[in-house]
């Protein structure tokens, strides 16, 4: 009895693998124990803070949004180490201060009047009549016998004014000095000028002011109760300069 003839099918039936068979049924995967499954929570990662951004200003909250509100929230406060007064104060005081300087005007007023009366002494009084350092040698004289002839016999308007006027050269030379204020010296500048303006007035109100009477030196004598007066009312009206 003859085997049955195999077809080509056949002969390659045996080197396919299981599931290239059509015949077979396909493969399924067994479903897992929901047992073995482990549950995995998934947490979410905060972003990382960027530190080249600005924080994010604190939010004004209005009145508008409900009872209870309306006010900033306080910035957080920020320590600082305690000052030292006597550290950050400065080395210098920030009130003003007087300058001291000189008085160039008054000295210099002060100083003609000095440089007037010595060009009296060479040049006469009265017309024809004796020159200043001859009245002065008349004043030391008379003090020197008896000084209270000096006012019987007229000699003391020359000699207050010879006097005088060295008195005003010495204080304008002070006046040069650099000081806050140069009242002082205006005070003793004024008294000594004032007694050389009586010394040129009493002799022109016995004349009745009839000035063709005195010559060149007494013009001179004019001019030293005149810049006297002035150097010391300058010396006395200016105050200090505050800087």
């Amino acid at each position: 009895m003859s085997e049955p003839e195999q077809t080509a099918d056949d002969r390659t039936r045996v080197f396919r693998a299981p599931d290239d068979t059509p015949d077979a049924a396909p493969r399924t995967t067994p479903p897992a124990d929901p047992a073995d499954q482990q549950a995995t929570a998934v947490h979410p990662v905060a972003p990382t803070a960027r530190h080249d951004t600005a924080p994010e200003p604190v939010r004004s909250v209005a009145a508008a949004d409900g009872p209870g509100y309306g006010v900033d929230r306080p910035a957080p406060e920020t320590w600082r180490p305690p000052v030292d007064p006597a550290t950050t104060a400065p080395a210098w005081s920030t009130k003003p201060v007087a300058v001291r300087r000189a008085d160039t005007f008054g000295a210099l007023c002060l100083l003609l009047a000095g440089v007037a009366a010595a060009l009296s002494l060479v040049l006469p009084w009265t017309p024809q009549g004796p020159t200043g350092l001859d009245l002065a040698r008349d004043v030391v004289d008379q003090a020197g016998t008896d000084w209270t002839g000096l006012f019987d016999r007229g000699l003391w308007q020359p000699g207050a004014v010879l006097a005088g006027g060295a008195v005003l050269f010495v204080l304008g030379l002070l006046l040069l000095v650099p000081a806050r204020a140069h009242r002082t010296l205006g005070v003793l500048a004024l008294v000594v000028a004032g007694v050389v303006v009586a010394a040129v007035l009493v002799p022109a109100h016995a004349r009745d002011w009839q000035l063709a009477d005195f010559d060149l030196g007494y013009f001179f004598a004019l001019g030293v109760a005149g810049l006297g007066l002035l150097g010391a009312l300058k010396a006395l009206l200016t105050g200090p300069k505050v800087r």
